[in-house]
């Protein structure tokens, strides 16, 4: 017989950058920007509160993806409350590519374990990690959404989602640029090709392996590291400035890439108070939204 806790949980997850330049689909990054929501069970009936980013568009009701994601949990356990309610102050970006629909499913299912008494007993991090990645339709943003830091990960043949956690350089910062106007996942994804040549494939490989070790304590192979051959250029129709800003801090030495599947654009820096940072910050464009973001080593967890 599954119960529920009396009182309410509350959860933290950070904001994540996925592909990274030519990781594409398996590499994710946790970044210091996070979202806060707390939930409860009532008696009756769904209460869904929302402010921050995405609170005129998204919905109040059962299509909400917190309470979607929590009820999958709760059909895994094998009950549902009888009611709850739900409040989500969103500070992660809504369709810029930072991992707010990865946030809004990890937040949901940590959320959701957190209210049935002895819920990390039913349902273990790799459960809920695979139940992340099966409502996403891949792990490279709820990986470290869910785990912190530089994840990679992946789907095997048969289906099992894998994540594994690599180290960063305590010396590797980010910076983000993020353009007023969104563009979906979706219309994103849709200008890629269906095959790529078999050179760009194999380069890519060789970057993304270096990009691991870069990383992971050799910084100065960032900007060779991060350079991509799958995804970005086919993206540039969608968006166009987000790319030219991309080639301008390339063109002078910066590791820059476009943050998942865009618009906003993530340099990799020298730190909070370092001089490419500076430069970095001083580059953004007028009317885009710019902040120096810390690798977020924890993941999501109740607070």
């Amino acid at each position: 017989m599954v119960s529920f806790a009396s009182g309410p949980v509350r959860v933290r997850v950070p904001a994540t950058s996925a592909n990274l330049g030519p990781g594409f689909d398996s590499l994710g990054l946790a970044l210091g920007l996070h979202d806060h929501l707390e939930a409860e069970v009532l008696d009756e009936g769904l209460v869904v509160e929302v402010s921050g980013s995405g609170a005129q568009d998204v919905p109040r009701d059962e299509s909400h993806l917190v309470v979607r994601s929590m009820r999958a949990l709760f059909d895994l356990v094998g009950a549902q409350p009888p009611g709850l309610r739900l409040s989500c102050e969103n500070v992660i970006p809504h369709a810029r590519g930072l991992g707010s629909s990865s946030a809004a499913i990890v937040a949901g299912l940590v959320l959701a374990r957190g209210l049935v008494a002895g819920g990390a007993l039913l349902v273990d991090d790799d459960a809920v990690l695979d139940l992340a990645a099966r409502i996403e339709g891949h792990p490279d943003n709820v990986a470290p959404a869910f785990l912190g830091g530089f994840v990679v990960s992946g789907q095997d043949e048969d289906g099992t989602f894998y994540a594994v956690g690599a180290p960063v350089d305590p010396r590797v910062g980010a910076v983000v640029l993020v353009p007023p106007t969104p563009v979906s996942t979706e219309a994103a994804r849709g200008l890629l090709p269906a095959t790529v040549p078999h050179a760009d494939a194999a380069a890519d490989a060789g970057r993304t392996a270096l990009l691991v070790a870069a990383l992971g304590g050799r910084p100065e192979h960032l900007l060779r590291a991060t350079r991509d051959y799958l995804h970005q250029d086919y993206r540039r129709p969608a968006m166009p400035e987000s790319l030219a800003l991309v080639d301008a801090l390339r063109a002078s030495g910066v590791a820059a890439v476009v943050s998942g599947a865009g618009p906003t654009v993530l340099a990799f820096t020298d730190g909070p108070d370092g001089g490419l940072t500076a430069d970095v910050l001083a580059r953004c464009p007028e009317g885009w939204w710019v902040s120096y973001l810390p690798v977020e080593t924890a993941g999501a967890a109740l607070v």
